[in-house]
């Protein structure tokens, strides 16, 4: 599992943002795009793609796109 992969899949669930802001450092909830909706989009590109089950307070409790991939990293 790559942090890299996971980023293109994040890129790939919106719509707007300018690709080049997402990075591992990138503080998701501070995207202009960030709502609810792409907040399960979140939860469901991590089912789909790695087979984790991501809850909300998982989101909640992270900062970053890199503390997101760390906690699908530790549940897979």
């Amino acid at each position: 599992m790559e942090i890299e992969n996971f980023l293109q899949n994040f890129r790939d669930i919106l719509d707007d943002t300018d690709p080049a802001l997402i990075a591992a450092d990138t503080e998701f909830k501070n995207l202009d795009e960030w709502d609810s909706l792409t907040a399960l989009s979140l939860i469901a590109m991590a089912d789909d793609e790695y087979s984790v089950k991501l809850t909300g307070d998982d989101i909640k409790s992270a900062n970053t796109l890199g503390e997101v991939f760390e906690k699908i990293k530790t549940k897979a």
